[in-house]
């Protein structure tokens, strides 16, 4: 399950592509048009900055800006960045400690499998895809 933490994360890095002109955009900004809280947004922009897909400027005329193009980030790096490790079972995370069961583990192939697909569906999508897509055509239940 993707956190709140991990939805933000790529909301704010789609307004930061939505309104990139170049300059730092506040914060301020992009919490009021994605109503989210400021005091939210301040604790995923660490993880962002450190990832380096933006960079801010303190003070006066301050903010943050892409460091990249919006094509070149994918939703898996921003999401893992936000998520940390998206393995679906403890053994498949990384650095993980051999299973002891994993030679006649029968489910193993398929929680592998399910987070191939699942890692391949994000590291497909970019923010620039998620800039060109219409929010209505994908709310049917």
């Amino acid at each position: 399950m993707i956190s709140t933490k991990g939805r933000y994360a790529l909301r704010v890095m789609v307004d930061l592509a939505e309104h990139r002109n170049g300059g730092f955009i506040p914060m301020k900004e992009v919490a009021a048009r994605q109503e989210i809280s400021l005091k939210y947004i301040e604790r995923i922009m660490p993880v962002l900055t450190k990832n380096n897909f933006v960079k801010g400027l303190h003070g006066k005329g301050g903010g943050y800006q892409l460091t990249r193009e919006p094509d070149q980030y994918t939703v898996w790096e921003i999401l893992q960045a936000a998520e940390g490790d998206m393995a679906p079972i403890a053994c498949l995370q990384q650095n993980a400690d051999p299973c002891p069961r994993a030679p006649e583990c029968r489910t193993l192939p398929m929680w592998k499998d399910y987070y191939e697909t699942t890692r391949s569906f994000f590291e497909n999508r970019t923010i620039a895809d998620l800039m060109a897509e219409s929010p209505a055509d994908n709310y049917v239940i």
